[in-house]
C-alpha cells in the first residue's frame, strides 16, 4: 500500500539523485575543515542567501539555537513573536543553551508589527535585560509569509538601536516562491538566517545556519560546544547540494498542490480552511467532530495508508509535499467524505 503523508513536509524522502551522490560523495574529517562536499555546500548556500559564509548544522533547532547563543550574553532577552518555533517548538531550549529570556510579542498571522518590537526594546536600566537580538521567521509555522516590507521596517528598527537580527528561515524558499521574488531579497533584512535542507527541498537530514564571516567562524566554535562538529559529513552534504540546485524551483508545485485541496475541503459542509493563511504549502483547517470524530478520522485514514496529524489548537493542518501528487489529494478527498458518510 502506498503511504500519502500529509502530517508534514519533514518527512519528505531522498531522491535517487540525492542517494546516489550520497553513495559517492567525496568526504573528510569536516571538524578540521577536511570535507571538500561540505565545503562546497556551505559555499553554494551562503551564495544562495546573500552572506558571507555559511555552516552546515545537524537541524532548524539546532541551527537556532545556535544562532542565538553566538549573537547573545548569557541574561539577555531576545524579542520575537508569541507562536514563534523557536517559542512553542524548541522545548526551551534558549534558556538552557544560550541562557537567555523570551520576551514574545502577539502578532498577527505570525507577523509582528514594527512599532510594538520597537517599543519592546529594554532601555539601559540595571534593572533590566538588555535586549540582545530580535528572531523573525519566514515563512511562518502558522502557513503565512511575512511580507518584506514588514520585514524591512523591523530592520530599520534594529539598525537604529544596533541590535541583529536572526531569521527562523526553515521555509524561506517557501516564502521566496509565495512573493515570487529572489530569496535574497527576503534575507537582506536580517543579520543570520538558518534554513532547512530537508523539508520541501527533500534532503534526508541537516540545515544551514548564514551570515557574516565573523558571526560563522564563532558558530563554528559554537556548533563544537553544542556537539554538533560532525566528521565525514559530506555524505549528508551531498543531498544538500541536490536540494538546493534541484529542488528549490519545485516548491511552487507544492502551494499549487496546497490551494487545491484547500479548495476542495472548502467545499465540504463543515469545514472551515483558514485561507488567511494559505501562503506556502499548508493548509489549516476546522472541522467539526460533529461531522467525524478526530480519532475515527485518524484512523479510517490510516487504514487507507494516509498519515496525518491530530487536532492542534482546534485546527487540523495537511502538508504537501514532494511525496504527494495531485492523484494523491483527490484520493484523500475520496476517502474523507466515504468516512464522513
Amino acid at each position: 500500500m502506498k503511504i500519502i503523508d500529509l502530517r508534514s513536509d519533514t518527512v519528505t524522502n531522498p531522491t535517487i539523485e540525492m542517494r546516489n551522490a550520497m553513495a559517492n560523495a567525496i568526504v573528510g574529517d569536516d571538524v578540521y575543515g577536511d570535507d571538500p562536499t561540505v565545503a562546497k555546500l556551505e559555499k553554494l548556500a551562503a551564495e544562495m542567501v546573500g552572506k558571507e559564509a555559511s555552516l552546515f548544522v545537524p537541524s532548524g533547532t539546532f541551527g537556532n539555537q545556535l544562532a542565538l547563543l553566538t549573537h547573545t550574553n548569557r541574561g539577555d532577552e531576545v524579542i520575537l513573536e508569541a507562536s514563534s518555533h523557536i517559542v512553542m517548538h524548541e522545548v526551551g531550549a534558549s534558556s538552557v543553551i544560550a541562557g537567555v529570556q523570551l520576551r514574545t510579542i502577539e502578532g498577527e498571522n505570525g507577523t509582528m508589527n514594527s512599532k510594538t518590537v520597537e517599543r519592546y526594546i529594554r532601555p539601559n536600566d540595571i534593572h533590566m535585560p538588555s535586549t540582545g537580538l530580535i528572531c523573525v521567521e519566514e515563512a511562518h509555522g502558522c502557513g503565512s509569509v511575512v511580507s518584506i516590507e514588514n520585514l524591512k521596517q523591523i530592520k530599520e528598527v534594529a539598525d537604529r538601536h544596533n541590535i541583529n537580527i536572526h531569521m527562523d528561515g526553515a521555509r524561506v524558499f517557501n516564502a521566496a516562491a509565495s512573493l515570487n521574488v529572489d530569496v535574497k531579497e527576503i534575507t537582506k533584512n536580517c543579520d543570520s538566517i538558518m534554513f532547512c535542507l530537508s523539508k520541501g527541498l527533500a534532503a534526508p537530514i541537516g540545515s544551514m545556519l548564514a551570515g557574516s564571516k565573523e558571526f560563522i567562524d564563532k558558530a563554528r566554535k559554537n556548533r563544537k560546544l553544542m556537539g554538533g562538529g560532525l566528521r565525514q559529513a559530506g555524505i549528508i552534504a551531498a543531498a544538500g547540494i541536490i536540494a538546493l540546485n534541484d529542488m528549490v524551483d519545485r516548491l511552487s508545485v507544492d502551494h499549487e498542490n496546497a490551494r487545491y485541496l484547500a479548495d476542495e475541503l472548502s467545499r465540504i459542509d463543515g469545514i472551515n480552511v483558514k485561507y488567511d493563511r494559505l501562503d506556502i504549502n499548508m493548509v489549516y483547517f476546522e472541522m467539526s467532530e460533529n461531522i467525524i470524530k478526530e480519532k475515527k478520522l485518524i484512523e479510517g485514514f490510516l487504514k487507507n495508508g494516509i498519515k496525518i496529524n491530530g487536532i492542534e489548537d482546534c485546527e487540523y493542518r495537511f502538508v504537501t509535499n514532494i511525496g504527494v501528487s495531485k492523484d494523491d489529494i483527490d484520493f484523500t478527498l475520496n476517502k474523507l467524505k466515504e468516512l464522513i458518510n
